[in-house]
């Protein structure tokens, strides 16, 4: 092949591939209705919608089309790890269901299942806990629960409920280590 027929060849193909992409349709905007759809799937009290939120969490480039509000105080003024309990996750899962639906303006039908799921969520760190820590966790939980489910926040969680659930904790340890001692009742 000569080189006058290459260059036309190359020159050829090089055009028909910028009108491809000069033509190429974006695309297509996610719906409100296929937002809410991944919301509400995201928001549900189950280990699945758990799951599928924490991996959208790891791939949020993937859902940019959605865009979903990713940022996140934690625990707002509360601790995000009460008593060394990891709680970062599930109030990173409730901030995200709350600013979502706020963004969408649906957030008052929505806030009873949020804050149900972030309670299954606390739940479910608890469960990954030694059983003699358990129910300490189970408490701080509760608590937390209560306050968003109340005030809609964390900011009503107390220092008296951090206090009691440390004392529950120190005993629950000693009971363990020296299983023979008997829990003296802490007034």
């Amino acid at each position: 092949m000569s080189r006058r027929r290459l260059s036309v060849a190359l020159a050829a193909v090089l055009l028909s591939l910028l009108a491809l992409v000069g033509t190429a349709v974006p695309a297509q905007a996610v719906t409100l209705d296929e937002k809410l759809q991944v919301m509400s799937a995201w928001t549900q009290p189950t280990q699945v919608s758990t799951g599928a939120w924490n991996a959208g969490r790891l791939t949020q480039p993937a859902w940019s089309a959605y865009t979903f509000d990713w940022s996140t105080d934690y625990c707002s003024v509360s601790p995000d790890q009460p008593l060394g309990f990891d709680f970062r996750l599930p109030c990173w899962h409730h901030d995200w269901g709350y600013r979502n639906y706020k963004t969408v303006g649906q957030f008052p039908a929505n806030k009873p299942r949020v804050d149900d799921m972030f309670y299954f969520h606390l739940r479910q760190v608890c469960a990954s806990y030694p059983s003699w820590k358990r129910p300490t966790c189970d408490g701080l939980a509760w608590s937390y629960y209560q306050a968003v489910r109340t005030f809609g926040s964390l900011s009503a969680v107390s220092q008296l409920d951090l206090d009691r659930a440390a004392i529950r904790l120190a005993l629950a340890r000693r009971w363990v280590v020296q299983p023979s001692v008997r829990p003296v009742p802490v007034s």
